[in-house]
Parts: structure tokens; C-alpha cells; sequence
């Protein structure tokens, strides 16, 4: 089998241009997604092929080193064509990345660069069997639980899952007696897939429930977690902390499928002849109206994430750790706002063109419902803006908000 840099090194054009050329292909298996609940895995393998589960990676690991900026645009393109499909090589490529960021560089060549095929999947939330992990004799641990919303789990080689260190049936504590979590690293012959996703937004994205039952983790894998400081590699993603990583992916999704609807919206009137109506839809001053007023919405939150995320950027590359407390709270908001401000889009897209919309084959609808799947993500959610609200008014912000980390951090060399 070819090495992941030689596969890197034969494929054709940037990465948006492979999305571009392959977006029949992404709308026949966005069909099919609704369907199975997940990606096809003739599709799955086409992305694997075009490389678009590795183009985060660092290319020492075979893949080309993508930016937060360039990430986004790359999800928000495959995104405005389907947003389950673009949810699937989200999680993939921005677990791998993390994963990568957060592995020792031995086994991260025996990882991806022996496994050009390697994708992964993880985090997830709390399931109906609390996790946890027993340390055996030999050092290893040995993890039990289930955890939710495993997004791309069927496309995957590895999953993180996070599970309290326990001795004879009571937790760990740190230092300041709390519970001591760890992500545990875990090859798919340890876990299993319990069929659990059956929604309505983002319905191909796969998100079911994952569980082990004692798996064997050996020592050897026992360094690796989602994120390492200080950072492994020079692109600035790995120093960005693992909360505002989460949240520029997740908010790329929904800039798609406010582009998405926007351009079908396009197609729809200039074409629909509403009911008692003698024009078509394009010529109703509402419809102008609309397409104005949610074009701009699109547009501002677009720029307003493209510029705090540059913000980001830019002050890594000037030689910080991590980024500062301003730069990460401007950044989040960024994410938040503009997740919501996305969803009002297609909401107003799809009541716009009338009750045809809510029609299964009128692609409004499944935009309508995956705009709001990626609006209630965790990392996007209104309800952050309780939090970031208090910061404004002059509490202090949280490690989360602060750019010291907070939730899932990662470990330290």
C-alpha cells in the first residue's frame, strides 16, 4: 500500500477543487445519507481518495497542512452541497487533525503516514453507561462505557473516548479533588456501534452511540490525546485550544447551508409561479427583499468569523502559546453569532418560498432542518451567549473563554 505522502502527492488541485469536481458525487450520497443515517461508503472512500479527511494534517503526515481559515471554506463548500456529508468530513478531519497534534511523532507516522486510509472519530457526550477506565498491572488501562453523538463512527479507524480513572470502584482526583478524566484512544476491534441516530437534522451524519466493554488500552497509546502544549508542529491550528477548534468547524457547516440555501433559493424563483400569481417568485418584491436582507446576513457572518479567526491566527504566528483572552472571546462570538445567524437565514429562505419548501423533495427542507441540527451544536449554542454576555458586563471569563483551554483540553509534554 502507498504511503499518505505519496497518496498526497498525486492528487489534483486544491482542495476546494476537488470538492468542486466531485459535487455530483456529494449530492447522490447526501440523498443516500438520509436514508442509511450516515455516509455511503462509496462515497466515504471517494473523500478518503480526494484526500479530504487528511488535509489538516500536517504534510510530514501526508496532509497539507490546511489553516482554520482555509478549514472552513473547505467544510463550507462540501457543506452548501450537502450538510451531513460536509458534517462527516468535518469530524473526520478535524479529529484527525487534533489527534495528530496531540500524538507522539512515532506513532503519528505509524498512524497516518502507514494508514493513508486512517480517519477518526470521537468526543462525543455523556450515554447511558457512564465510561470509566481501570489501570491494570501492566500499566494499560482497561475502558468500559458508551458515549453519544459519535458522528462519522461508521467511517472510522479510531475513536476517542473519554472515561474517569477509576481505583476499586471510586474515582481518581486531581489536586484539587476532582475527578480525573482521560481520552482513551480506542481501534475500532474495541468498540461497537449501537444504533441510536434517528433525527432530523443532519440525519446522514452518522452521530450514533459508540461502546466498550473493557477495552485494552496498552501503554503505548496511553500518551496519545487531543491536543498536546507545547505544540508538536508550526501551523498555528495546533496551538489554537481545543473549545474554539471545535467551534470555528462547527460554525463552517452552517455558513454552507446558509450558501446553500441562498443559491437554491435562486434556482426556486426564478422558476416557481406562486399560486394566483401571473410572475414568478424572483419578481414579488418580498423575494427581492428577502434575498437582499439574508444575503447580507450570510455575508457579515461570514466575514465576522473569517476576520476573528484570522485575528487568531495571525497573533499565533507572531510566536504566542496560545491565543489571549480577547482574540479567543472575539472569536467564539464570532462562532456563536454567526451559527445563529445562519439558521435565521435558511429560515427565512425556506418561509420565503412559500409552502413548497416544506416539501421532501424541495432541498429548503433538508437545509431547514440541518441548519438548525448545526445551530444547537454544543460549541455554537445560544445559549453560550449567557456566558459571553457575563464577560461583557465584566466577569472574568472561564478557561474556555480565556484561551488557557477549559473542557477537553489535552494533555502536556
Amino acid at each position: 500500500m502507498a504511503t499518505s505522502i505519496e497518496c498526497r502527492d498525486k492528487l489534483v488541485g486544491t482542495p476546494l477543487e476537488r470538492v468542486a469536481r466531485i459535487e455530483e458525487a456529494i449530492v447522490r450520497g447526501g440523498d443516500q445519507a438520509q436514508e442509511l443515517r450516515r455516509m455511503p461508503d462509496d462515497l466515504k472512500d471517494l473523500m478518503i481518495d480526494e484526500g479530504l479527511f487528511r488535509f489538516t494534517l500536517p504534510r510530514e503526515l501526508g496532509g497539507e497542512d490546511a489553516s482554520a481559515l482555509e478549514t472552513v471554506e473547505v467544510l463550507e463548500a462540501i457543506s452548501a452541497i450537502d450538510a451531513s456529508i460536509g458534517w462527516n468530513i468535518m469530524l473526520g478531519s478535524e479529529i484527525n487533525a487534533m489527534a495528530a497534534g496531540g500524538m507522539p511523532k512515532d506513532l503519528a507516522r505509524e498512524v497516518y503516514v502507514d494508514d493513508p486510509r486512517v480517519v477518526m472519530c470521537g468526543g462525543g457526550g455523556p450515554g447511558s453507561k457512564p465510561s470509566y477506565a481501570v489501570e491494570q498491572k501492566d500499566g494499560s488501562f482497561q475502558v468500559f462505557g458508551e458515549t453519544t453523538f459519535i458522528s462519522g463512527c461508521h467511517n472510522s479507524t479510531w475513536c476517542f473516548m473519554g472515561a474517569a480513572l477509576v481505583d476499586d470502584g471510586q474515582p481518581r482526583l486531581d489536586a484539587n479533588g476532582a475527578p480525573i478524566i482521560k481520552m482513551f484512544f480506542l481501534h475500532r476491534s474495541q468498540w461497537e456501534i449501537i444504533d441510536t441516530w434517528n433525527t432530523a437534522g443532519l440525519r446522514g451524519s452518522g452521530s450514533h452511540n459508540v461502546r466498550a466493554e473493557g477495552a485494552m488500552v496498552e501503554p503505548k497509546w496511553l500518551p496519545v490525546d487531543l491536543m498536546l502544549t507545547p505544540a508538536l508542529y508550526d501551523n498555528p491550528v495546533f496551538r489554537i485550544p481545543v473549545p474554539l477548534r471545535l467551534s470555528y468547524n462547527k460554525v463552517a457547516i452552517g455558513l454552507g447551508v446558509a450558501k446553500g440555501a441562498l443559491d437554491t433559493f435562486v434556482d426556486i424563483a426564478n422558476n416557481k409561479v406562486p399560486m394566483m400569481s401571473a410572475s414568478k417568485l424572483r419578481d414579488r418584491p418580498i423575494a427581492q427583499y428577502r434575498m437582499a436582507e439574508m444575503t447580507g446576513k450570510y455575508r457579515a457572518a461570514r466575514a465576522l468569523v473569517m476576520d476573528t479567526m484570522g485575528a487568531v491566527e495571525e497573533e499565533l504566528r507572531r510566536g504566542a502559546d496560545l491565543p489571549g483572552p480577547k482574540t479567543t472571546f472575539d472569536a467564539r462570538l464570532a462562532c456563536t453569532w454567526a451559527a445563529q445567524a445562519c439558521m435565521e437565514v435558511v429560515d427565512v429562505v425556506h418561509a420565503s418560498c412559500g409552502t413548497s419548501a416544506s416539501e421532501m423533495t424541495n432541498p429548503l427542507e433538508r437545509k431547514l432542518r440541518d441548519a438548525h441540527g448545526a445551530a444547537s451544536h454544543r460549541w455554537v449554542a445560544h445559549p453560550l451567549y449567557e456566558t459571553m454576555g457575563g464577560i461583557l458586563f465584566g466577569n472574568a471569563p472561564d478557561a474556555e473563554f480565556s484561551g488557557q483551554g477549559g473542557p477537553v483540553l489535552g494533555g502536556k509534554k
